[in-house]
Parts: structure tokens; C-alpha cells; sequence
């Protein structure tokens, strides 16, 4: 068992488990809906991923602010979005987050600390730089967390970023999700160097590594990084290893993967590490994981039905917040 989840109290574990269960049933109560064709447009699923957003929530404090990918749904429950708002954007229905003219790709919950899921490769990483430079002009005391995937670091905009993030020392950490694949491609077929925080010297920032085993440990390396950018000592850049049990998208099959390379990774799965010490460690019986998991199962199967009972926005909605309005 991971030190930093031997050592979380059992409060702590259950908080946890039980937010990292809640984005595990999100996704699939949304794979369901997809193929039952109620979300159109793409879809990325955040399977596998779990203890990243949940161990970067608990890593934020108040005006922190994260800005990620398309495979946002993560970070939107672990921040604290409802999921009848999330599950409704996907649908396209009035009441979701953004009036579901987002949809899957762009959620954003700026009262809750996400400033946007971004469809376009790389181009996230200048927005996070603009809302670190933001922090540091206005000394708010405020980190920006820019989460972007390994497929993402050979883009120009995220060159220019970083290069700017260093030069001007700004509160901003980079976060590689390296969950193995860019889309289909394996790491050993896109980068001649698979270590990407070996590019952090160049940009005259921090640097960090390590395989995702639990939330606690996500939440203590990622505060490492936002302590030095809270001290002005610049930004970071963290490459988490991670597993995406999925396909890229829904249309993906994923065959790419090897024989016995899924199962391999499943048994690794921080979510179920942290089920084993809440069983194990402290002793929570197993019917008391089940009823938690109905009840979560059963917030999600509301969610759809609040989704599906939501009205379609109108047609006006979609010229919205383009310009300042009064």
C-alpha cells in the first residue's frame, strides 16, 4: 500500500474514495446515455484518471483556479459542480453549466475554481499563462493549474507558455496527464525523449514525475508545486503517469492495446487501492462500500433524469456570452 494512503486518516479515505466513485459512475451513467444517443458531439471519458482531479481539489484553496482539456468532467464533480448541471450540459439542455451550448468539451464552473475545458490541442496552455500573469499583476495569492495531455507538448502554443511562464516566473503549474497514448499513438511513437519533464530546464522551471498510485499522494506533490508559485518562485511542471481504461473517446475501440495490458493496468487502479484500505487499513465492511456505491450509482441515474427532463435552451442562448454584456 502507497505511504501517502497508509498514512490518510479514515475520514480523509472515505471522502475521497466516495468523490473518486462519484466521477467513476458519472462516466459511465454518461457512456450509457451516449450510446443511447441523448449526448451527441464527442466524448471523453475520465476512467482511470479519478485521483488526479479528486487529489488536485484537495490540494486548492480558495481563488485557485484550474484550466484543462476536453476530458474535463473530472475536475468539474471533484470541484464541486452538480452533476444534473453537468450531465445536462452534455445534453444540451438549458439548465446545464454553460446553457448546453458547450457541451462535453467545454464545461466551465468559474464560481467553483474550473475556468474551462478546451477542445483545441495545446492552445489551453497561453489561457492558463494569461490567468497566472492575471494573479501575479494583481497579487492575489492565486495558482492556476493548466492540465494537458502528453500528446499536447509538442504543440507550439504550449512552447510559448512555458517559455513565458519561466521568463516571467508566473503562479502557474503545468500538469502532463501521461496516460500513455496521445488519442491511439503510444508515448514511444510520438516523443524521442519519453521523460517529458526533461524539457524543464529550458523553460527555467520546477519539475516533478511519478507514477499516480492514490489522491493523497497527488495532492501532496501537486501542493509542492503551488507552494513555490505561492512563493514566487515560478511554475512547475508535473508529469503524472497515469491509465485511461477507455478509449480515447466513445468512438474509439482501443485496440491498440496489448494483450493483457488492460488488466495490468486495472490492478494498479487508484480507486480500488483506496477501496483496499478502507477495507483493509480501517475496516470498513464491505457492506457499508456496497450501500455507498448504490448510493451513487442512484445520484447519477438523477442526474439523467434531471437531464432528460430539462428543457432545450433558446435559440438566442447560443450568441451569448461572445461579447461583455452589461
Amino acid at each position: 500500500m502507497p505511504e501517502s494512503l497508509a498514512s490518510a486518516d479514515k475520514d480523509a479515505s472515505f471522502a475521497a474514495y466516495r468523490e473518486m466513485l462519484r466521477i467513476r459512475r458519472f462516466e459511465e451513467a454518461a457512456a450509457r446515455a451516449y450510446t443511447q444517443g441523448k449526448i451527441s458531439g464527442f466524448l471523453h471519458l475520465y476512467i482511470g484518471q479519478e485521483a488526479i482531479a479528486v487529489g488536485t481539489a484537495l490540494a486548492m484553496r480558495p481563488k485557485d483556479r484550474v484550466v484543462t482539456t476536453y476530458r474535463d468532467h473530472g475536475f468539474a464533480l471533484a470541484l464541486g459542480s452538480e452533476p444534473g448541471q453537468c450531465m445536462a450540459e452534455m445534453f444540451g439542455k438549458a439548465t446545464g453549466l454553460v446553457g448546453g451550448v458547450g457541451g462535453s468539451m467545454h464545461f466551465f464552473d468559474r464560481d467553483r475554481g474550473l475556468w474551462g475545458g478546451y477542445a483545441i490541442v495545446g492552445n489551453h496552455l497561453p489561457v492558463a499563462a494569461g490567468h497566472a500573469f492575471a494573479s501575479k499583476y494583481k497579487q492575489d495569492g492565486a495558482v492556476t493549474l493548466c492540465f494537458l495531455g502528453d500528446g499536447a507538448v509538442g504543440i507550439g502554443p504550449a512552447h510559448e507558455a512555458m517559455t513565458l511562464a519561466g521568463l516571467w516566473k508566473l503562479p502557474v503549474v503545468y500538469v502532463v496527464e501521461n496516460n500513455r497514448y496521445s488519442m491511439g499513438t503510444p508515448l514511444s511513437r510520438t516523443l524521442p525523449v519519453e521523460d517529458i519533464t526533461l524539457r524543464a530546464p529550458g523553460y527555467g522551471i520546477a519539475a516533478d514525475r511519478f507514477v499516480v498510485t492514490d489522491p493523497f499522494q497527488v495532492r501532496d506533490r501537486v501542493s509542492e508545486a503551488m507552494d513555490r508559485a505561492r512563493k514566487g518562485e515560478g511554475a512547475t511542471l508535473i508529469e503524472v503517469l497515469t491509465y485511461r481504461f477507455r478509449g480515447h473517446s466513445m468512438s474509439d475501440p482501443a485496440k491498440y492495446r496489448g494483450p493483457g495490458e488492460l488488466d495490468s493496468f486495472r490492478s494498479q487502479d487508484p480507486l480500488e487501492a483506496t477501496r483496499a484500505a478502507l477495507a483493509e487499513r480501517h475496516a470498513i465492511p464491505e457492506s457499508e462500500l456496497e450501500a455507498l456505491d448504490d448510493t451513487v450509482s442512484d445520484e447519477m441515474d438523477a442526474a439523467i433524469r434531471f437531464a432528460d427532463a430539462s428543457p432545450q435552451p433558446d435559440p438566442e442562448h447560443r450568441f451569448r456570452n461572445i461579447y461583455v454584456e452589461n
